[in-house]
């Protein structure tokens, strides 16, 4: 099988929310909400595991080697999780936000199998988390002073790659109820 045939979503009708931004701002906790919500699963985060188990067993950090491994493991999470998913995925991360971490750690990073499955995989909606979050520091969490510039490196991801999103900010109760009003205009329209 080719990296492309890996990376690439299974063809549903489900509208598939992405939470999109920095680390520590709050898309774990929010995927696991709409989820609930909306009666539904959601795709975990395949780069957490994988970067935990590697710190486990090494205490060696992701390399530019492992990104193509990362975004096979998120296609497969998020494609699994399709096949019990109702109406809507929710999914705690995507290709585009693997790309963005690997363009900010390794510098002039480049992967044309990656940016082609970007192209080709559809999402309805992305929700940008805002670092209004306290931030919460654990093994794989590293960059606390830079969240600023991270955020604005998720959002001009988000721009250039024309995709549609919604600015969450303020606190969890605030982000969910702006989620579910933006994502029930959604299945309204479908």
């Amino acid at each position: 099988m080719s990296i492309q045939e890996t990376l690439k979503q299974q063809s549903d009708k489900l509208i598939r929310v992405v939470l999109f931004g920095p680390e520590s701002t709050g898309k774990t906790t929010l995927s696991r909400q709409l989820a609930a919500h909306y009666n539904t699963v959601w795709a975990p985060e395949f780069l957490r595991e994988f970067a935990q188990e590697k710190w486990d067993k090494h205490q060696k950090v992701c390399e530019p080697k492992d990104i193509i491994r990362i975004a096979q493991g998120q296609i497969r999470l998020e494609n699994e999780a399709s096949k019990s998913a109702h109406k809507i995925l929710i999914c705690d991360t995507d290709l585009l936000e693997t790309k963005v971490y690997a363009e900010a750690y390794f510098e002039g990073f480049e992967l044309p199998e990656l940016n082609q499955a970007i192209t080709n995989n559809h999402y309805d909606l992305y929700c940008l988390t805002y670092i209004d979050t306290p931030w919460e520091a654990d093994d794989l969490r590293d960059r606390p002073e830079l969240r600023e510039q991270m955020f604005t490196q998720f959002e001009n991801a988000l721009i250039t790659h024309k995709k549609n999103y919604l600015l969450l900010k303020g606190d969890k109760e605030t982000r969910l109820k702006n989620a579910i009003r933006y994502i029930d205009e959604l299945l309204t329209e479908k």
